[in-house]
Formats: structure tokens, C-alpha cells, sequence
């Protein structure tokens, strides 16, 4: 009771304080009353977000000030625990309905760490895998002799970071421009659109792996699973950014995004496994009476 004692003693001392008690109708602030007033916009308010967690984004953003020419500032694109990397790989792997992507796992802290070590292993896993289902179909040919095609690493890199790069700027640009003309249209930040492209592509990596199997149904299989599974993420979480524009608009540039993804896919596919067998050139062989006799070979 020496709390009491101690604030009976302050009373005394200054009887004009002032005091509160617990019977006193505690006041709902402003935010809460109007959400009570609209329980309908509550799921937007998750997909899109609210002017007041936009602002607690910003205030929260004023801790990366570090000029964009110092290593501190990229430093920051990076820091993510194992964790958050392996949680926001489960959300691509295994998307929620209803669910925003962006607002579900990247907001908090968009990293480039998961995109670049997902493409990085991607690019390495759809070379090798390449390799060895070209040569798992022609083994056993006594005509075939197997070389390594390094330079597939080279055009699986180029092919999948000009994806994961080019196509997050052109769509961040778009929505920059629509969000000028419809001020409903919500605009990620590029490293958002980047981390969502980039966290998609990591069901290509299993599916990469799968493709070694020379069956042709079974790897277009694979490529419909997969693409309804990242198609899925980068839908649910495009589709609220762009429902309030033009209805052909929106249709349209989610027709696109998911368009380009399938292209990458199947492009991927098409030249890396089913590539079409190369003819080794007939040997030569020299007759007595001066002229020559080409075998055909398959």
C-alpha cells in the first residue's frame, strides 16, 4: 500500500491536480469510429491499405535516409532473417485466398535478398537441369557424344533477371500512370512489385528439377501447376491495385501480367528441354573406285 501512501501524499501537497478515474467512459479515438461506422471497407482497408498505415510506413521509412551512393543504403534491401526469407517463400508457394501479398508479407520490410538468391538459383537449376535431360535422352546412342552447353547458364541468367527486373519497372510505371488519372489506383513501390515477381518465381525451382523427366505430358503438367500457383500470387495481389480503374484496363493488364509469365514458362521449356535434337553430321566413307558414300544418320 505504499503506492496509495505515496499518492495521498501528492494530493496533499497540490490538491489542484488532476486526477482520473477508472469509471470514466474511455473516448474512441477518430480512426476507430469511423471504422465502426464502415465494417464493409475492412477488406479493402487489408488489400489496399489506410491513410493512417501509410503514414505509419512513412514514419517507419525515415530510418532508411542513408544517401542512395553509400553501401548503408542498399544494406538495408537485405536485411531480412532466414525466417522472414522462408515465410514469404511459403506465401508464394502456398498463396491465401483473399490474401494480399504485398500487404500479408512485404510491406513491413520488402527485401531484394529472397528475389536475387531465387533467380540466382533458379538460372543455375534450369541450366543444369537442361543439361541433364539432354543427356538422359540421348544416352545410349552410339552416336552421341556428350558437351557441356555452358553457354545455357549465360541465357537462363540474362532471360530470368530481365524478367524479374524489367517487367516489375514497366508495370511500376504503369501504375504510376494510371494512379495520376484514377485516384483510387494504388501504387506499389518497385521494390514491393520486385519482391513479389521475385518470390513467384521459386515454384520454378522444384519444377525445374522435374523437368529432367523426358515425358512430355508430365513436364506440361508441371508447367500448369506451376502457373497457377505463382499466377495466383501475382494476381490476387495486382488485381486490387488496379479494380477501381477502367474494368477493360484492369482486365487487360492482369491478362498481361499473367501472359508474360506463362511466356516465360513455356519459353523456358520449350528451349531448355525440348530443345530440337541437333543432326551429327554422317560420316564419310571412301570407296576404291574414287568415289564417296555419305551414311544417313539419326
Amino acid at each position: 500500500f505504499s503506492e496509495f501512501d505515496d499518492a495521498a501524499n501528492l494530493l496533499a501537497a497540490n490538491p489542484d491536480a488532476t486526477t482520473i478515474s477508472i469509471d470514466e467512459p474511455v473516448e474512441i479515438p477518430k480512426s476507430q469510429h469511423s471504422h465502426l461506422q464502415e465494417p464493409g471497407r475492412e477488406e479493402d482497408d487489408e488489400l489496399l491499405g489506410t491513410d493512417d498505415s501509410d503514414k505509419t510506413e512513412l514514419l517507419a521509412g525515415q530510418k532508411k535516409s542513408a544517401p542512395f551512393w553509400t553501401f548503408e543504403y542498399y544494406q538495408t534491401f537485405f536485411d531480412v532473417d532466414t525466417y522472414q526469407v522462408l515465410d514469404r517463400i511459403k506465401g508464394s508457394v502456398f498463396p491465401v485466398p483473399g490474401k494480399n501479398f504485398v500487404r500479408l508479407y512485404i510491406r513491413s520490410n520488402p527485401d531484394l535478398y529472397g528475389p536475387f538468391w531465387i533467380c540466382a538459383t533458379l538460372v543455375f537449376t534450369i541450366a543444369v537441369s537442361g543439361n541433364l535431360s539432354n543427356f538422359f535422352i540421348h544416352l545410349g546412342k552410339p552416336t552421341y557424344h556428350y558437351v557441356p552447353e555452358f553457354r545455357k547458364v549465360s541465357i537462363a541468367a540474362t532471360t530470368i533477371y530481365a524478367y524479374a527486373w524489367l517487367v516489375p519497372l514497366a508495370l511500376w510505371g504503369f501504375l504510376m500512370w494510371r494512379n495520376s488519372k484514377v485516384m483510387n489506383i494504388v501504387s506499389y513501390s518497385f521494390l514491393e512489385i520486385v519482391c513479389v515477381y521475385g518470390y513467384s518465381l521459386f515454384i520454378y525451382i522444384p519444377t525445374a528439377v522435374l523437368w529432367i523427366i523426358p515425358q512430355q505430358v508430365v513436364r506440361w503438367v508441371l508447367v500448369v501447376f506451376s502457373l497457377c500457383l505463382s499466377g495466383s500470387v501475382l494476381v490476387m495481389t495486382f488485381w486490387p491495385a488496379v479494380r477501381d480503374d477502367n474494368r477493360r484496363i484492369a482486365v487487360a493488364t492482369v491478362a498481361t501480367i499473367l501472359l508474360l509469365h506463362a511466356l516465360l514458362a513455356v519459353g523456358c521449356l520449350a528451349y531448355f528441354f525440348d530443345a530440337p535434337e541437333l543432326d551429327i553430321p554422317a560420316p564419310i566413307i571412301p570407296t576404291q573406285n574414287g568415289t564417296t558414300v555419305i551414311t544417313k544418320s539419326h
